[in-house]
């Protein structure tokens, strides 16, 4: 379970998020919609400490971090939340200089000290997961988007972790190699990973998210599942997001 209780995160004088408080169960999805600078990408980054907030709670498992201005929070603690996240991000960030099978390796061995073989065996079964098990030894220069992201999702799942993270985890792509990604978060999903992302593709929140939370100036502005939220929303706001944004829904796993 993740519960985020009454997060606010400041940029100097600037108020990114104001007292958020979520709880997402284990086995489900939950997408962070909304405009740009809205607060979802800070609001994901927090989850994991790459942004540290500037007051409340979050409790990851069995782990809880408490914020306040000043407080500082100390890096073992910052690396036990880590540790049980995965994060998937925007731009792919693959090493380029490692195959598609040493990216996904490359944490396993160097961070959890597994030995090469069981590390290898793992990255292996985790490619054949995401449909890249042919291109394991291919660089990350001669892959397409998609298959750059989907190597990230498999290096990001690797470790096991509690929660998997996306960024924007298709933006980068065009709707074809998006396609690719969405069909294998869909898998993911019913296979009961949790997850949550941060997206401005309702397509990809339309068909892999049990809930939709929809942020706008830092704040929550409604949520519910995707459905009910993109067909017939509550708040004003949420409606004219929605409008803004021209392309076809599907409801379909």
């Amino acid at each position: 379970m993740i519960e985020l209780s009454n997060i606010e995160k400041r940029f100097g004088d600037a108020v990114v998020l104001k007292d958020i408080s979520l709880t997402l169960a284990e086995g489900t999805v939950t997408a962070l919609v909304g405009p740009s600078g809205g607060g979802k990408s800070t609001l994901l980054r927090c989850v994991n400490l790459l942004e540290i907030p500037t007051a409340g709670s979050i409790r990851l498992g069995s782990e809880r971090l408490d914020f306040a201005p000043g407080r500082k929070v100390g890096w073992p603690a910052i690396q036990k939340f880590r540790r049980q996240t995965g994060m998937v991000f925007q731009n792919f960030q693959l090493f380029p200089h490692q195959t598609a099978i040493g990216n996904v390796m490359e944490g396993l061995v160097t961070v959890l000290k597994w030995p090469a073989d069981k590390a290898k065996a793992r990255a292996m079964e985790l490619l054949e997961k995401v449909g890249m098990a042919h291109k394991a030894d291919a660089w990350p220069a001669t892959l397409s988007g998609g298959q750059q992201q989907r190597v990230a999702i498999a290096r990001a799942l690797a470790p096991s972790p509690r929660v998997l993270l996306c960024d924007e985890p298709t933006s980068a792509l065009d709707p074809e190699l998006a396609e690719e990604v969405v069909e294998v978060l869909g898998r993911l999903a019913r296979e009961g990973t949790t997850m949550v992302m941060a997206t401005h593709d309702l397509r990809l929140a339309s068909r892999v998210a049990d809930q939709v939370i929809f942020l706008d100036g830092g704040v929550i502005v409604e949520s519910g599942p995707p459905r009910a939220l993109f067909s017939a929303p509550e708040r004003e706001r949420t409606r004219k997001f929605i409008a803004s944004l021209s392309a076809p829904l599907s409801y379909d796993i």
